[in-house]
């Protein structure tokens, strides 16, 4: 979500693959529900951002 660049983000996304698959089975199904946690309330955050701006900018 951070990344500068489109390159920036494919190797994080590869840093992420790499690491899912170097867990065993039984810890994979924990790393989804935290990444999804973290991206919900990342998307979350983003929209409030995006809506604080977009309402300041409706009030001038």
């Amino acid at each position: 979500m951070n990344a500068a660049t489109a390159e920036e983000r494919a190797a994080i996304n590869q840093e992420l693959k790499e690491l899912y698959n170097s867990l065993p089975d039984d810890e994979k199904e924990d790393f989804n529900r935290q990444l999804q946690t973290f991206l919900a309330r990342e998307m979350g955050r983003l929209k409030s951002g995006y809506e604080s701006v977009r309402g300041g900018i409706s009030d001038n």
